[in-house]
């Protein structure tokens, strides 16, 4: 492992947008839509967990929110890892754990067993693929960047429709054992969406400007500063901190209706297979919501105010809440999902996308582990919390009202921050250009003057409305033209001047 390919994303590499990027592209929809459909999934096989071994509501929740725990709560470990060793090793072996963990969790004897074997290992094993796959999801592609995340994003609900009517099939054939080992056997497939993340290489250019400096003495080479393995200076940026506060009180209620809406519909007296129906509804709407969404936030005008749609996307989800609670039968649920589908689909189209435009490439896969690892808490303690009060009152208009709450509070404070603590003002290029000019500049272009004045004496300069041109103006256009050069434009500035 020590001497895999280090992704470490070198500067000189310009995403892609598209190639190889593509196939990037479908194994991080494979591994979005393990990662996020499995804890809401495994809901379908509770009501037999808890016959089997005779445990409450709550205590069955704790799967699914320890399942999301450790997806989230691993983020540093994750950055480290990648950081480390690089995506693509990182994502195979996450591949074997997700799947050693169902297999072992098919012969356990207590539930504490299925929290160890689903919760932690197959957890541990779907963070090793799901941040790795989007990081490299963030390193091939730029411009198409908020179209690739909701295309990204929709594996989610494709694997959702998939996967919660074959758990009741599986569970109907082969009992809640037989379908866990079976469920292992194909989280084999992360395995092979890791071994698409090709590592991307720096350009012919660079790599024979490095193979140069290999010929160069020990003595003339400069020491290079040492990657660090997680950056916490992201802690600094003000958007950062605003955007993790939000984010950690969303995921409070965000991920409560899809684990609990299964049993509220069999609480209403309708038999399984149409109970559990109702994901599927929710998956399909979230199919379509999820890529429109990141065709949206793409547009001109909407991409530098997309944190404005993401708060509206998270207000739209807690509003959704708040009514689907006033449920009182199975259309009823019917319709709440329709419209959780497409507000939920919104949220996840846009939350990466909004992290990456807030923090940059560099510094993505340390942001990325941090805002999960901040988010983990809230995600342990939201679907148990909601279970134990479903315990206490019997009633799930309860659980949905704390839900839509809960995701409510963090539209406004993510909205409300992003609008008076990070609203600025534009600088004019012109401004920033006069800035870049120092102090020391200034002295280099006055000695600059005076020995041209000297060389200069005596000769005529051709000039358009003057006739005449100063030595210390070329100088001054020379200056500028290194400050723009320097600041990375691309448009070419001369001057022109004939002695």
């Amino acid at each position: 492992m020590g001497g895999a390919v280090v992704d470490d994303g070198p500067t000189g590499v310009k995403a892609p947008d598209g190639g190889w990027g593509w196939a990037v592209l479908s194994g991080c929809f494979v591994i979005t839509g393990f990662s996020y459909a499995f804890p809401k999934a495994v809901s379908v096989f509770f009501k037999e967990l808890i016959r089997e071994f005779g445990v409450g509501y709550s205590d069955t929740a704790w799967i699914s929110s320890i399942l999301l725990a450790m997806l989230y709560g691993t983020g540093p470990l994750c950055s480290v890892l990648v950081n480390r060793f690089g995506c693509r090793p990182v994502m195979m072996v996450g591949g074997l754990f997700a799947s050693l963990g169902m297999i072992l969790a098919s012969f356990a004897t207590s539930i504490m067993h299925i929290y160890l074997c689903t919760g932690v290992i197959t957890g541990l094993g779907l963070a090793l693929n799901f941040q790795p796959s989007l990081i490299m999801l963030n390193r091939y592609f730029s411009e198409k960047r908020p179209l690739a995340n909701g295309l990204a994003a929709a594996g989610s609900p494709v694997a959702l429709c998939c996967l919660s009517p074959l758990g009741q099939i599986l569970q109907y054939y082969y009992g809640w054992r037989g379908g866990f080992l079976i469920l292992g056997g194909m989280l084999l497939n992360c395995c092979a969406c890791g071994a698409l993340m090709r590592p991307l290489l720096p350009p012919k250019k660079s790599i024979s400007s490095e193979e140069e400096t290999l010929d160069v003495p020990l003595e003339e080479k400069t020491p290079q500063a040492k990657k660090k393995l997680l950056d916490f200076s992201v802690f600094k940026d003000r958007g950062f901190l605003i955007y993790t506060i939000a984010a950690s009180v969303m995921v409070l209620g965000l991920f409560v209706p899809p684990v609990f809406v299964v049993s509220y519909a069999k609480a209403m007296g309708n038999e399984d297979t149409k109970s559990a129906l109702l994901l599927t509804i929710l998956g399909f709407v979230d199919i379509f919501a999820r890529p429109t969404s990141g065709i949206i936030a793409g547009l001109k005008w909407v991409r530098p105010r997309c944190v404005y749609l993401f708060a509206f996307a998270i207000i739209f989800n807690g509003c959704t809440d708040l009514i689907g609670s006033q449920a009182t039968d199975y259309w009823g649920l019917v319709i709440f999902c329709i419209f959780f589908g497409l507000s939920y689909g919104m949220v996840g189209a846009l939350q990466f996308e909004v992290l990456m435009s807030i923090i940059g490439t560099e510094r993505f896969s340390s942001a990325i582990g941090l805002v999960l690892l901040c988010e983990a808490i809230a995600v342990l303690v939201g679907p148990p919390g909601a279970g134990r009060l479903l315990d206490a009152t019997g009633q799930y208009m309860y659980v949905f009202l704390l839900a839509g709450c809960e995701v409510c509070a963090a539209a406004v404070i993510i909205s409300l921050g992003n609008f008076f603590c990070l609203k600025k003002t534009p600088e004019e290029p012109e401004a920033k250009l006069e800035m870049a000019v120092n102090a020391s500049e200034k002295d280099e272009l006055n000695h600059s003057v005076q020995d041209g004045e000297d060389k200069e004496t005596g000769e005529e300069a051709k000039t358009g409305k003057n006739g005449t041109i100063s030595a210390g103006e070329t100088g001054q256009g020379d200056v500028v033209n290194t400050v723009k050069e320097s600041a990375g434009e691309t448009q070419d500035v001369s001057t022109e001047t004939s002695l």
